[in-house]
């Protein structure tokens, strides 16, 4: 069985330490200039997927931007490497957005993804996205100690996510927390109430 290596906690404003990974010189400088503006600092910048998985084991960082495609090895599979390592929070950069590149994505330790062109702008949210839902992840950490097991869980708990942020109209830290109540009042684990709220959303 692979254990999953122990979580930290990510605060906000501890997250100031950026691997950013991305092979067109320009957006790599970009997302750099940008990031340093916010406040961040880019102790990592490389130009690959390969580099990226190398860089992030040196340096561990707080937190990894890079593209998805990418020479040598693309985003999806550097993430899933960094990962198996040692999860930490992961923002893919991706032209496209859909839901089977989301998919892929929380399956291979990705917590939040940018779509092309990426702007200043929508950089900072998707920062505190990564990072509360990494902080989420974490506390499903107490439930299972496989890393897949804790993938597939938080696969699951971010489709039961959106059925109450759809039909609700609430966050996705309340419905988070709404997840989580549920779980504490009925004693059950959060894969559980997760399966069981998508379950009950198919008979709807």
């Amino acid at each position: 069985m692979h254990v999953m290596k122990t979580l930290r906690i990510v605060k906000e404003e501890d997250a100031r330490r950026v691997l950013v990974a991305e092979d067109n010189t320009k957006t790599r400088i970009f997302l750099k200039n940008q990031l340093e503006l916010l406040g961040y600092d880019v102790v990592g910048l490389v130009a690959n997927g390969k580099a990226a998985v190398e860089k992030a084991a040196e340096i561990n960082p707080a937190l990894v931007i890079m593209d998805i495609k990418m020479p040598e090895l693309d985003g999806i599979d550097a993430a899933r490497q960094i990962s198996a390592k040692g999860p930490m929070p992961i923002i893919l950069i991706t032209g496209v957005s859909s839901d089977d590149i989301a998919t892929k994505a929380i399956e291979c330790g990705v917590f939040a993804y940018l779509v092309k062109p990426v702007t200043k702008k929508q950089l900072e949210p998707a920062i505190k996205l990564a990072l509360a839902r990494f902080n989420e992840f974490r506390s499903l950490k107490e439930e299972v100690d496989d890393l897949r097991d804790a993938m597939e869980t938080r696969k699951l708990v971010e489709r039961a996510k959106g059925i109450p942020m759809k039909r609700c109209n609430v966050s996705e830290d309340d419905a988070f927390k709404l997840l989580q109540t549920h779980s504490q009042k009925e004693n059950k684990k959060m894969r559980e109430i997760a399966e069981g709220i998508i379950s009950a959303s198919k008979l709807i």
